[in-house]
């Protein structure tokens, strides 16, 4: 209560400039406090989703008691799905000179890049759960092979304040993009014959539909779009070649018999990457998520066919859903059981899938999960959102749209972080038993047989590690058997 009342005053004293003002009176304006400033100049109302238009972005941060301002020339298009319902929209920028020819820079101390993204975070009430989530997945987790940038899985970004023709338009997160440079991934070649030898893959899922990895409708391969999935690398080769291996991997994921998939599961995925993608979506539950807003990469199919994941668009998670709306429910260890190869290898404990898991969940939950360092993440950008003054411009500019945003952050943020103390100790009471080591010839008792026939008829649908007593990955009446044997055994 004390914090919360903290919160309000210091809301209170923040000096206020109201979001009428434009952005050269803004960039005036600005001090140790505020946010970059980012105004985009081009004919607002030809943008959108399908194609680019020239433009110009300014940028202004303010470094050692001046504004320093920054201009390229650009293209600029609408982005997303869902927000381009919305009316506050997100925007791809692409950087060019004069000419149109493409430019790259490092925006705002960013990595050096062609293409950004404006996200405007218009489902969010906090206008920071993507943003977070790839922040705290960034200190976990990383590329499974070496890059140029740190072995980074995932996007840095910076908030901002953005203008549009110099007219305020509110709180957006700039950021990199998910792309071949940032996962080094091997550029096709294009033979002397004039073939393609397709090499680095980089695929996006952006349907729900035929997204579980475990099935696929037979489509044209000469599209960047094939079933579920978006071909972003090599997007100009779209081919047979370029879609082959993704089909592969279903095909390995669903028509492989188990005992196979037991033994080659780790040819076509990487364990720990698996491990902290199925920890990623159950701690935060993020719902939007898999397969679509999930990349799968690789850096040269010609060498290793092995895929890593990489999360994206995480708006929908910490307590609410796809259009913004609460979803007061605790995520369950069941998240991800449709999907493969979750579906065999958690169901089904493959190689102790589980204890693995949970030896990641009580390491992860004590550091980078921790409530205290997820709260430390939220506190410190509400901090600047309000002491900027931005959070008050933003909820006058916003205030009534569909998605409405409150005038104290503060609730959101006690919102978000009461439902993610609560979804952890949810969560810890099941994987508390996944990480304990069983004996079945020291722990079998006629508890035991209770919870394998409650399992059978359905009274309890947990899968339990310790009543898989033959340790084939599955619980059935030869379980039963086993257990009976193991008993009378040891009452011999």
């Amino acid at each position: 209560m004390e914090k919360r009342l903290l919160h309000i005053i210091l809301m209170c004293l923040t000096p206020f400039v109201g979001w009428s003002q434009s952005f050269n009176e803004m960039v005036a304006n600005m001090s140790e406090k505020s946010l970059p400033l980012v105004n985009v100049d081009v004919e607002i109302d030809s943008v959108s989703n399908k194609y680019f238009f020239p433009g110009t972005i300014t940028l202004s941060e303010y470094n050692d008691s001046i504004a320093a301002v920054s201009t390229y020339n650009c293209l600029v298009r609408h982005r997303g799905m869902l927000a381009l319902s919305l009316p506050k929209k997100s925007f791809s920028i692409k950087l060019v000179d004069e000419e149109g020819e493409k430019v790259e820079a490092s925006l705002l101390g960013l990595r050096c890049d062609n293409s950004w993204i404006l996200d405007a975070m218009g489902i969010d009430h906090l206008r920071m759960r993507n943003r977070l989530c790839f922040d705290i997945w960034n200190e976990y987790s990383s590329t499974m092979w070496d890059t140029k940038f740190g072995n980074r899985n995932g996007t840095v970004g910076t908030m901002v304040e953005v203008f549009i023709n110099g007219e305020y338009n509110g709180i957006y997160c700039l950021s990199d993009k998910i792309n071949r440079q940032l996962l080094n991934l091997r550029k096709a070649k294009v033979n002397d014959d004039g073939s393609v030898s397709v090499k680095g893959l980089l695929y996006k899922g952006i349907s729900d539909y035929w997204s579980t990895l475990t099935n696929y409708h037979e489509e044209s391969t000469d599209s960047v779009v094939w079933n579920a999935f978006e071909l972003q690398h090599p997007s100009e080769y779209p081919s047979l070649q370029a879609w082959q291996p993704l089909m592969d991997i279903i095909d390995f994921n669903s028509q492989t018999d188990i005992e196979y998939f037991k033994a080659h599961y780790d040819e076509w995925y990487y364990d720990d990457n698996l491990v902290d993608y199925w920890i990623l979506l159950v701690a935060f539950g993020i719902t939007d998520m898999p397969y679509k807003n999930t990349f799968l990469s690789t850096p040269d199919i010609n060498f290793d066919h092995r895929f890593m994941l990489t999360p994206w668009d995480m708006d929908a998670c910490l307590g609410r859903g796809w259009n913004g709306s609460s979803v007061p429910d605790f995520t369950t260890v069941h998240r991800l059981d449709y999907f493969a190869p979750f579906n065999r290898l958690v169901i089904k404990n493959i190689n102790g899938f589980r204890q693995k898991i949970a030896s990641r969940w009580f390491e992860l939950i004590e550091t980078y999960l921790s409530p205290a360092n997820v709260e430390n993440h939220i506190n410190a950008i509400a901090q600047r959102f309000v002491e900027s003054g931005a959070w008050q411009r933003e909820y006058e500019r916003w205030k009534n749209t569909r998605v409405r945003i409150g005038r104290d952050i503060y609730a959101e943020v006690e919102y978000v972080t009461n439902w993610y103390n609560g979804n952890l100790s949810n969560i810890r009471e099941h994987i508390d038993t996944w990480r304990e080591d069983y004996d079945p010839n020291t722990s079998i008792t006629a508890h035991t047989l209770t919870s394998i026939y409650n399992y059978l008829l359905g009274i309890d649908n947990t899968f339990y590690e310790h009543l898989d007593i033959n340790r084939d990955g599955l619980i059935t009446s030869s379980d039963v058997t086993e257990a009976y044997t193991i008993l009378l055994d040891s009452k011999q």
